[in-house]
């Protein structure tokens, strides 16, 4: 059993299928639905971004159900310290890619100011795709409500939201570069 990823900003655990990551030996169908849950606390004020990456350039994964699509980042902005989130996401190969490896990288980045970050970073799982299709059951969700945050819902003023999404943004396209 793997540990949480963690850093002083924060700890990071994901699973697949209900497996710790890393998870090792996997091959999937075309079309097979997997599970990819993921676990998030800050340890700062500030912002966190989690992003569910593929480094393909072909589209290996189409999302089925969750907070967001393949490469694209959930910007979590002016957050507390002790702030979790779990994120569940159900995807499955497109068929694109086939006959080799596609692998589910899991981004999170904690920031705490503009110069101020630290990141997690970690392959969930790197399944080997067949070139076969899926023909069992999609799968059951057992768990009523993927969220674990013990915040309100926010109330802020319309516009500000706008511009701290651009800033966490800009925050993570720099991070990147660096």
């Amino acid at each position: 059993m793997a540990e949480p990823e963690e850093n002083e900003y924060g700890i990071v655990n994901a699973w697949y299928n209900g497996q710790e990551a890393t998870v090792r030996n996997v091959q999937l169908k075309i079309g097979e639905p997997v599970e990819i849950k993921v676990e998030v606390m800050s340890k700062i004020d500030g912002h966190v971004n989690v992003e569910l990456e593929s480094p393909l350039k072909t589209k290996s994964y189409e999302v089925v159900s969750g907070p967001s699509l393949i490469d694209e980042s959930i910007d979590n902005l002016f957050i507390k310290s002790g702030w979790n989130e779990t994120y569940i996401w159900i995807i499955k190969p497109t068929g694109e890619w086939t006959n080799g490896n596609a692998p589910i990288n899991l981004f999170v980045q904690f920031t705490k100011a503009y110069d101020e970050y630290e990141h997690v970073e970690f392959t969930i799982v790197n399944p080997y795709i067949l070139d076969e299709q899926y023909s069992g059951p999609a799968p059951t969700r057992t768990t009523t409500d993927p969220s674990s945050t013990d915040q309100p819902p926010s109330q802020g003023s319309a516009g500000f939201g706008v511009a701290g999404a651009l800033l966490g943004i800009a925050l993570v396209v720099m991070a990147r570069r660096n």
